[in-house]
Parts: C-alpha cells; sequence; structure tokens
C-alpha cells in the first residue's frame, strides 16, 4: 500500500523545511506528521520520507526505532505508555502497569479489538521526580496511584 503526503502535509512539509538548514535535520516533525496522517510509521510511510528528505531510508529507521514516540504498528485511540524504568519501578510502576492491563484486557503492544485502548511498557520518559507516570497519547499523568489510573481509563471510555 502506497503512502504519499496530503496537499495539505506536502505544505506543512514545506513550512517545516524552512526551519531548518538541511532536509535531513527536519525528520522528527516531518514522520510525527505522517504519523498523524497515517496513524502509524509502515514501510511505505518511511520510503515516502526518505525520498522528500533526501536520506536513506535506513536513516528513517534508524530515528523510527530510537524514539518511543514514533508507532510501527496501529496503535489505539488512547495509547497508554506505562514507565517501568527505575524511579517509577520503586514507587509502583508495575502495580499501575498491571492495573492497566487487567482493566483493558490487552499485554505490551496489543490494542483492544474496538481500537480505543492500546498499551505500552516503556523506559524512562522523564518524570523521575514524579513517579510512577503513565502518558495518554500527549497527556502526562504523573505521581499515580492505583485508583487514579482506573479513574483515568473510566473517564477515557
Amino acid at each position: 500500500m502506497e503512502f504519499k503526503f496530503s496537499e495539505a502535509n506536502n505544505k506543512n512539509i514545506k513550512d517545516i523545511l524552512g526551519k531548518y538548514p538541511v532536509k535531513k535535520a527536519a525528520v522528527m516533525p516531518v514522520l510525527y506528521l505522517a504519523q498523524e496522517q497515517n496513524g502509524y510509521i509502515s514501510n511505505e510511510v518511511m520510503l515516502e520520507i526518505s525520498n522528500v528528505l533526501e536520506m536513506t531510508p535506513e536513516d528513517v529507521l534508524g530515528v523510527v526505532t530510537f524514539y518511543t514516540m514514533y508507532h510501527q504498528s496501529p496503535v489505539g485511540k488512547n495509547h497508554i505508555q506505562v514507565c517501568t524504568n527505575v524511579s517509577c519501578m520503586l514507587r509502583g510502576g508495575y502495580e499501575i502497569y498491571d492495573t492497566v492491563r487487567e482493566k483493558l484486557g490487552i499485554s505490551n503492544g496489543q490494542v483492544t479489538q474496538d481500537m480505543k485502548f492500546s498499551l505500552e511498557e516503556v523506559e524512562c520518559m522523564g518524570s523521575c521526580g514524579t513517579a510512577p507516570m503513565i502518558a495518554v497519547n500527549e497527556d502526562y499523568y504523573e505521581n499515580l496511584t492505583k485508583e487514579q489510573v482506573i479513574n483515568i481509563l473510566e473517564s477515557l471510555k
């Protein structure tokens, strides 16, 4: 399945490129734009980005696989990332992860059948002083308890 940027996103890419000295430097915002359009970063998306930015597909893949914000498979409407790194782990990160997993009936990397939720266990998300934490799409929830997580999940249904 071929991927092409929409006309509106081609205009957005021109605006983005104007902010960088070389095309390759715009890879992160262009990836994010592509993910918004397509829902995730497929091989076809990476190939189109490599063409647009005049870089190798391998260089695009390197960025996609390094950062947790880019998804290589479809995610739910509410993509939930649970940090289980040291600070979060010591303050209940695994209890939070298990609560989300049990409440949604899915495991790491899975999506609910209705495509409303997906779950990802992640390494440090930079919120060590306010652990444990989760991210739902772009929103961070910090200093969490199991009860707060249940309330967050209920509010998203």
